[in-house]
């Protein structure tokens, strides 16, 4: 460099004494020494005397050069750029300046502007292979940047996330890359991963106002709201026209609202207006996963006391969906004792021992072993339906319950039907008959409701006799004759 790039301007007074040869001498030293740090890695000492070589010499575009080298070893990319201008500034024939820059350009994810820098080193050598391969890196940026354009429009956040991946190969340092990473990670549901991000980038600039966007989305969709309404606050005082920030604001504070506002409702004993309020809340922001199991679950619970057991059933099925992880006590009793309202048995006990799996706790073994048998209890014959009767019928209502079945299904009614239609008239009069054996004695029916085996009592049932129950019951031979009798009681 010619020695008129060290002019005396802003030295010490002592250095304005020196010649401009002496001035180049000193910064050349200076220079060396800071060469000498580089090759041993110590890039803190390399800055420094670079540094003071500059001071020196501020028109050398060669030591702005190596300094950005230093700076971009430092992971300092902006003033690693800022250097590598000032370079090719003072020298545009600079072809390492031109190359540092579109390197700090590319690693900063400006793609364009360091296409342009490789462009101008081509020129200066056009066999350069080194630049050549980074343009290669600067159109793949690109491409993933357009590719990443179109999945997030479709919604495809997985495509999104691997073309960032991509992307940040090359461009390291590109903290818009990596905000719409983290933006995504948060709308696939992977928060800490999301907010590991934001939180690095808030690290080096706490004024970043799309990283406090995403960090309030990760907080929004882990259904921490108040917290999540702060940050986006914060980011929109950062940046008054982040749409994002003040969407997510405004749909946070609804859905506290209107979920408050159904809370209320349902201590205050009105359902329908809760049922109503909880269902609005749910058309708010289908992307808030917790608050929106949550939210089901509540509908579910109102739905339940409403008597709508197949839509609560439904609702309690889609939160579980929504958050496999969300099993408060109350909602999962509440799922199992709906089930247990429609004799849903075997899917009761299905997701009871999914959540036995997760907590064994006393509470859930003790509802999973009452799931368990009632569907054990579901299995055998109803001898309830059998006599028509429910399960509070007094004696004297299964009595008049037998009477008008045994009558029916008695073999002797049927004597001139077809041998199929006798064969199960005969099954179905058997069938009247036990139900009639178990349900009129107490210790048996004790036993047959709580769900045990009565063959434990000596009944069994491929040896009983249904015509021993009818003859006792209506008194024996000579008792009662279908002659003559329509057979109605």
């Amino acid at each position: 460099m010619a020695t008129e790039n060290c002019d005396a301007v802003n030295m010490d007074p002592d250095m304005e004494l020196l010649s401009d040869e002496e001035l180049e001498r000193e910064a050349e030293g200076f220079k060396e020494q800071g060469n000498a740090f580089y090759i041993k890695k110590d890039y803190a000492e390399a800055f420094n005397y670079y540094s003071k070589a500059i001071d020196m010499c501020p028109k050398n575009a060669s030591y702005y050069g190596n300094r950005a080298a230093t700076l971009m070893m430092l992971c300092r990319y902006r003033e690693a750029l800022e250097d590598s201008q000032q370079a090719v500034r003072l020298d545009n024939d600079f072809m390492k300046g031109h190359l540092r820059e579109g390197k700090c350009h590319l690693s900063l994810g400006n793609a364009m502007a360091a296409s342009r820098c490789f462009q101008r080193v081509l020129e200066l050598e056009p066999d350069n292979s080194q630049v050549q391969q980074e343009l290669k890196n600067a159109d793949s940026v690109l491409e993933y940047e357009r590719m990443a354009e179109i999945g997030f429009e479709k919604r495809d956040f997985r495509m999104v996330v691997f073309c960032m991946d991509r992307a940040l190969e090359s461009a390291a340092a590109c903290h818009r890359f990596k905000i719409l990473k983290a933006e995504c990670l948060a709308l696939l549901g992977r928060y800490p991963e999301a907010q590991s991000v934001a939180s690095d980038i808030l690290r080096m600039d706490s004024t970043n106002a799309d990283a406090l966007y995403v960090r309030g989305l990760c907080l929004y969709y882990e259904d921490c709201i108040d917290k999540a309404v702060q940050f986006f606050v914060q980011a929109l005082r950062m940046a008054p026209d982040h749409d994002k920030a003040r969407l997510a604001c405004r749909n946070a504070k609804a859905l506290k609202a209107k979920k408050e506002e159904g809370n209320k409702a349902f201590k205050e004993g009105n359902f329908e207006a809760a049922y109503e309020l909880y269902s609005e809340a749910l058309t708010i922001d289908p992307n808030n996963i917790k608050t929106n199991a949550k939210l089901y679950c509540n509908r579910a619970t109102v739905g339940s006391k409403l008597k709508k057991l197949e839509q609560a059933i439904e609702d309690c099925t889609k939160a579980i969906k929504l958050d496999e992880t969300y099993i408060k006590c109350h909602y999962v009793h509440l799922y199992i004792l709906l089930y247990m309202d429609t004799e849903q048995y075997e899917e009761a006990v299905r997701d009871y021992e999914k959540v036995y799996q997760t907590e064994k706790t006393k509470e859930h073994k003790h509802f999973l072993k009452h799931a368990q048998l009632e569907l054990k209890k579901s299995k055998r014959k109803d001898y309830y339906k059998v006599l028509g009767v429910n399960k509070n019928a007094t004696e004297d209502e299964i009595k008049k319950a037998y009477r008008k079945r045994a009558l029916l299904h008695h073999p002797d009614r049927h004597s001139g039907a077809s041998p199929e239609l006798q064969k199960e008239e005969e099954k179905k009069f058997k069938e009247v008959g036990e139900a009639f054996s178990v349900l009129s004695d107490p210790k048996k029916k004790s036993r047959y409701d709580s769900g045990q085996d009565l063959e434990d009592d000596g009944m069994n049932m491929g040896d009983f006799d249904a015509n021993n129950i009818f003859k006792a019951f209506f008194g024996g031979p000579g008792g009662f004759s279908f002659e003559g009798n329509s057979g109605t009681t």
